[in-house]
């Protein structure tokens, strides 16, 4: 059985906890979103149906270890995204979070409200005093979504990420703080409604 939500967002969308039944109908989801995931993300290039059951046994055990924290993004029962910590640095107390969605759940706001529960609950769980978002430069509604959230544009990252092949991309580096003022914003912030278009980050 599926666990049940955890995080409640808006407009019928919540979180909950990756599960290994969750498999077939995550890579269902990958494939039909495969070419514009794949545009981004080297993964999406060619994941099986047993990488993404190995992502989610990862996942899982990332998760009892303290290493790691995912969440499905779900909407009518149905798995509509991925949003996750693949690793929380617990020495350096910093985490990245990635995320993803179906095309068809965009322009709702349920990334930005489901990127700001996860990286507010991570502060306050495994006491961050840094979490980072990586996007494509070119994903400007990528980038979007941690400008939103008043993540702090810290540089880019020149040809830092393989997408394919002989393409590399170079990567904006934002960044938020525990200290800073917008992360106090965060949990008002993922209760409200906002304008979410391509959202897609490094995982």
């Amino acid at each position: 059985m599926t666990a049940a939500p955890d995080f409640v967002l808006h407009a019928g969308y919540s979180l909950r906890e990756l599960d290994q039944a969750d498999a077939d109908e995550l890579h269902a989801l990958i494939e039909r979103n495969r070419p514009r995931l794949a545009r981004w993300m080297h993964w999406a290039q060619s994941q099986t149906a047993q990488d993404t059951v190995a992502f989610v046994r990862r996942a899982e055990q990332k998760a009892r270890e303290g290493r790691g924290f995912h969440r499905c993004i779900v909407a009518d029962g149905r798995i509509a995204g991925v949003v996750g910590f693949s690793t929380i640095d617990s020495l350096n107390r910093s985490a990245a979070i990635g995320y993803w969605l179906d095309e068809a759940h965009q322009r709702h706001g349920a990334m930005t409200a489901a990127v700001a529960a996860l990286v507010d609950h991570a502060f306050d769980r495994f006491k961050l005093n840094r979490v980072e978002i990586r996007a494509d430069v070119e994903n400007a509604s990528s980038c979007a979504i941690a400008e939103r959230l008043g993540f702090q544009r810290e540089g880019v990252a020149r040809q830092a990420y393989r997408v394919a092949g002989e393409r590399y991309s170079d990567d904006a580096v934002y960044s938020l703080l525990a200290a800073d003022p917008a992360r106090r914003a965060l949990t008002s912030r993922a209760q409200r409604r906002d304008e979410a278009a391509e959202p897609t980050a490094r995982r």
